[in-house]
């Protein structure tokens, strides 16, 4: 096993671990739990940036706070549906953010779709349709924050396509907590709800774990071909599903993973697509 093959593994793994923390805090709002981790996440990148010597502003400033506003309801809708809805089905959902990016780049970096994508996007989204359809435990408001927050990811992802040729790769990630931070933090502050106990040391575990897995996904992507790597991120999925078993009891009928399956294909079969007509 090469490195960016272990990398990847481990941030999957510190990733999926984040979101049962996030789901073990049902009574601290999302966008408080944001807060923390935005907060962790700003002082981690900001000592981080110093110490490589790299100026933390950036350049195209517009953009970096657009990517990081829309970041910030990206995460807090992910979190909400990670407290309300089964851990396997909430991260499954937000998986469909590679499809949504593809869909926008059309629109924001005239990217070109080939038709047979069209055909693995069908799958993934009639793979939605039997998850919602047939897991009572998801309601029709659950399921539209949960696209919605795939939706908005994909617009994050392709901001960041966009300026990804003029910024450090750490100055983007600065800027999310950047700019979520006092966004959270003004809304939290008039609805705040005191964490008690153990759910200080849970907040700040969600903090340094998310550090730690996009310091190991980038370490990954540095280290082995993207196409190499992509498709591994989706162990997440594989991850959450024991995760909820074991931690919450949480159990799918076959109609239910058949729906999962059939996302995971969709996303995963372009992927493996998209980095094969990028080759020719």
């Amino acid at each position: 096993m090469n490195k960016g093959i272990l990398y990847m593994i481990i941030a999957g793994f510190l990733f999926a671990t984040m979101n049962v923390f996030v789901k073990m805090l049902p009574n601290i709002p999302a966008i408080e739990i944001v807060f923390f981790r935005s907060l962790i996440s700003f002082l981690m990148s900001f000592v981080y940036l110093k110490s490589i010597g790299v100026p933390v502003m950036g350049n195209n400033k517009k953009l970096l706070i657009a990517r990081g506003a829309v970041g910030a309801v990206a995460l807090t809708m992910y979190f909400y549906t990670l407290q309300n809805i089964p851990l396997g089905s909430a991260v499954t959902m937000q998986f469909l953010s590679p499809i949504f990016t593809s869909i926008l780049g059309v629109f924001i970096v005239k990217e070109k779709v080939h038709p047979k994508q069209w055909i693995f996007y069908i799958m993934a989204f009639a793979g939605l349709i039997i998850i919602q359809g047939f897991d009572p435990r998801i309601s029709l408001q659950m399921f539209a924050i949960g696209i919605g927050s795939s939706i908005m990811a994909g617009l994050a992802y392709n901001i960041i396509r966009k300026i990804n040729k003029t910024e450090h790769p750490m100055v983007i990630v600065f800027y999310f907590p950047l700019v979520t931070t006092p966004l959270t933090g003004l809304y939290s502050a008039f609805n705040w709800t005191m964490p008690i106990g153990e759910e200080w040391l849970i907040l700040l575990a969600i903090g340094v774990l998310t550090q730690f897995a996009q310091y190991f996904m980038t370490m990954s992507y540095q280290a082995e071909d993207l196409s190499k790597v992509a498709s591994l991120k989706y162990l997440t999925i594989v991850y959450a599903l024991g995760y909820g078993y074991v931690f919450f009891d949480e159990t799918y009928n076959w109609i239910v993973f058949s729906g999962i399956a059939l996302i995971l294909a969709g996303v995963i079969l372009n992927v493996w697509f998209k980095s094969k007509i990028g080759k020719v």
